[in-house]
């Protein structure tokens, strides 16, 4: 959520923000608002000040013996208290009204952040690894699953409807060997602490990390009126809400691997065979809680780390930045990194790497005391996907692909499959 203030002292900032986002000028309707609750709130302060200064007038008209003009001013105290009690719930209710408008204002991008206006405009930051070549025509990770016995859309749609999937024998273990391989590299090697953290969070945490009330439609609610995690990072992020730290705790890395249930409700049409958009899925997240100058080298090391899943499973992929027209809604600057799928002869994506300025800390609360003593400051977050689970599996599926219809295994997780080298027809 952005500060009133800042729009106030810069709209013009603030509104060249945006329209690096395609979107119109907004300060002019935020900062109306903003000024109707101020002059409300000043005539409140007047209110009350002349509140005082009669309570205490009274008591000198009393001694002195004016009766007449004591029920006078006791009858314009009473207005006054009247006015301050409907007073303060308007206030209320333009509080409400200025924080309804900014929440679903999206971030601002930083400087150096490419412009654009989609996907088109987005920059290639490097490659890396070979692609596969093959001896004969690669297939797609559906066909591949669904040949070797082990992957079952159909019965899945039974149960469930679309965009849902059972995963048996080796490739239910490859879902789980990924998912232990990843964690375990993100706490033993790149310094994450892992979390088990609740799948389910009420309003004021969805609406912390900026899921409520952008993203409702795609979200699944329970009919206790919790919502079903998206990703991880909704959990993990929230666990600094309403917190004061201490600068030499920053910054905070966290990790974990998790169900996440999404909607999907703008994907019709999209992705509509396979595992690439599921409203069930499983996925390691990465969070950092850092300070603010902190968050750019955050940023990068980050990416490293979610890049060197590939990297221990040989999988060729690029990085890019997203310009200012792609970005999701909460992000000031995102990293993609897309993982090349010889199947579909084309690079997908399979983590966002992203770092939100104190845009979601502005909305949990979450601050630090500065170690110079000075006053508390917004801490920053960040958060990215480290990986996918289900699209790392399609890309194990597509870049390992025999000739024979066998999967070999990445050497890497060898360890996690009990030894076995090859997934083979059930």
């Amino acid at each position: 959520m952005h500060d009133i203030k800042t729009i106030r002292d810069n709209p013009a900032a603030f509104d060249q923000g945006l329209s690096l986002r395609g979107l119109p000028a907004q300060s002019a309707a935020l900062l109306k608002i903003d000024s109707e609750k101020r002059d409300h709130i000043q005539k409140l302060q007047d209110a009350q000040a002349r509140r005082n200064a009669l309570s205490k007038e009274i008591g000198e008209v009393m001694r002195a013996g004016d009766k007449a003009k004591a029920e006078a001013l006791k009858a314009e105290v009473a207005g006054l208290k009247d006015f301050i009690a409907s007073g303060e719930e308007a206030e209320r209710l333009l509080t409400q009204k200025i924080n309804d408008a900014l929440a679903v204002v999206p971030n601002l991008p930083m400087e150096g952040v490419p412009k654009g206006k989609d996907e088109h405009d987005n920059k290639e930051l490097h490659t890396w690894g070979e692609k596969p070549r093959f001896n004969f025509e690669p297939r797609q990770h559906f066909d591949i699953g669904e040949w070797l016995g082990l992957m079952d859309f159909e019965t899945a749609a039974k149960l469930s409807g679309a965009r849902f999937v059972i995963l048996k024998g080796q490739l239910a273990k490859l879902e789980r060997a990924l998912g232990l391989f990843m964690v375990d590299l993100h706490t033993e090697h790149h310094g994450y602490t892992e979390i088990y953290a609740p799948y389910m969070l009420r309003d004021e945490a969805m609406f912390g990390v900026a899921q409520l009330p952008k993203f409702k439609e795609d979200l699944f609610q329970t009919t206790s009126g919790h919502w079903l995690i998206p990703t991880a990072e909704a959990s993990l992020t929230n666990l600094v809400r309403e917190r004061m730290l201490e600068e030499k705790e920053l910054p905070i890395r966290m990790t974990a691997y998790t169900p996440c249930f999404r909607a999907e409700a703008g994907a019709a049409g999209k992705d509509t065979r396979g595992m690439i958009r599921q409203h069930q899925f499983s996925k390691v997240e990465l969070v950092s809680i850092t300070t603010p100058e902190q968050a750019e080298a955050e940023h990068s090391r980050m990416l490293a780390c979610a890049e060197e899943v590939l990297k221990r499973l040989k999988l060729a992929f690029r990085t890019i930045v997203l310009c200012t027209g792609d970005m999701g809604f909460g992000s000031r600057k995102t990293y993609d990194i897309e993982v090349w799928l010889p199947g579909q002869s084309a690079y997908r994506e399979i983590s966002s790497c992203s770092q939100l300025g104190d845009f979601q800390a502005r909305r949990m609360d979450a601050r630090f005391k500065p170690a110079d003593g000075k006053g508390p400051r917004y801490v920053h977050t960040l958060n990215g996907s480290g990986l996918a689970v289900g699209r790392t599996m399609v890309a194990i599926l597509e870049n390992y692909q025999n000739d024979d219809g066998s999967v070999t295994i990445p050497e890497a997780l060898r360890p996690y499959m009990g030894g076995a080298e090859k997934i083979t027809r059930a």
